[in-house]
């Protein structure tokens, strides 16, 4: 498998760029809040979204790449820095990607007010330059990001999700902000082509491969930084426990459900769950859905030209798949 750095390489130019020119995006007038987005901007992680932007615009337009490109990748990254800012407040978090969060080092008003900012100056950021179309594909994926969460919400207070309505959270709250990032980097070289529907389904088709590969994360097949069993403790249903559940007999299904509603502050409890989930198929299953989206991902790649952008595409589908955290 082929490293995040190796991955960029083909447009690590445009990457060091986007650096600069999102920095100027997120400047602002009022000091505190300079020092505040500096931090944000310190902390970057793996930077995927404007990777996949990038690179997409870069396969579909023979290398070329423009200003709405940059300004695109921009619009998703202080968009999406908005929702986690916000979500960091609502989960009474303390830590981001190994940092503390901002609600930790400057309370949840001044939190809630810059996640407001990045909100507003992406939107000026499209509209100022009349990306209306950009600005389309990133506020829908916004709205079903929401969406999706809620979905979640509501149901896990019943704990009653069946597969098919799994899949609609995950293609809502993860895999809609992939298939915008893929769908826009089609767009702002390609505006009004069928390369922007294929993207937005190879973006969308990677992301529910990615949210499965989370899921399992949960089992402990890796040692990652979020601890085993922990969307179990917060009622989350993921793919391996739904399908066990489907498929299990009345007495342990009866079991299972308690336990995750009833009983998983208990350590103990939620590694028995954790045992007989993996003992009756669900990992197995989960990985080999995830596969599937992986395959159908990169059938849509196949009828794209070989290039460099291409190739590195098609390691971020697997990278999606075998990363370790």
């Amino acid at each position: 498998m082929k490293v995040v750095a190796q991955i960029k390489s083909p447009i690590s130019h445009e990457m060091e760029l986007f650096e600069k020119k999102f920095s100027l995006f997120m400047s602002s007038k009022v000091a505190l809040l300079n020092k505040i987005t500096h931090f944000i901007v310190n902390r970057k992680g793996k930077q995927m979204r404007p990777m996949f932007v990038f690179l997409v615009a870069k396969m579909v337009s023979d290398g070329e790449v423009n200003d709405r490109v940059y300004r695109g990748a921009s619009v998703i990254e202080l968009i999406h820095t908005a929702t986690l800012v916000h979500d960091d407040v609502v989960d009474d978090s303390n830590r981001r990607r190994g940092f503390f969060s901002l609600n930790a080092l400057w309370k949840n008003k001044i939190a809630v007010l810059v996640g407001d900012y990045l909100l507003s100056k992406g939107l000026l950021l499209s509209i100022d330059n009349d990306d209306f179309d950009l600005l389309k594909i990133i506020s829908i994926a916004v709205r079903e990001m929401s969406e999706g969460e809620l979905l979640q919400i509501e149901k896990a207070r019943k704990l009653d999700i069946t597969e098919d309505i799994y899949y609609d959270i995950i293609r809502q709250k993860t895999a809609t902000l992939i298939a915008a990032c893929c769908s826009l980097g089609a767009a702002a070289v390609k505006p009004d082509s069928e390369h922007v529907e294929n993207m937005r389904k190879f973006g969308e088709l990677i992301g529910m491969a990615f949210q499965i590969k989370d899921d399992l994360f949960d089992y402990g097949e890796r040692k990652i930084g979020k601890p085993t069993g922990i969307d179990i403790k917060e009622q989350k249903m993921t793919l391996p426990l739904i399908y066990v559940l489907n498929h299990a007999e009345p007495k342990d299904k009866k079991w299972l459900i308690n336990s995750v509603k009833n009983h998983n502050k208990d350590k103990k409890r939620i590694n028995q769950v954790i045992d007989f989930v993996k003992s009756h198929g669900g990992l197995d299953y989960a990985v080999k859905q995830m596969k599937v989206y992986q395959k159908e991902a990169l059938k849509i790649l196949e009828n794209y030209p070989e290039s460099e952008y291409k190739s590195s595409l098609m390691d971020m589908v697997d990278y999606v798949i075998e990363r370790e955290k």
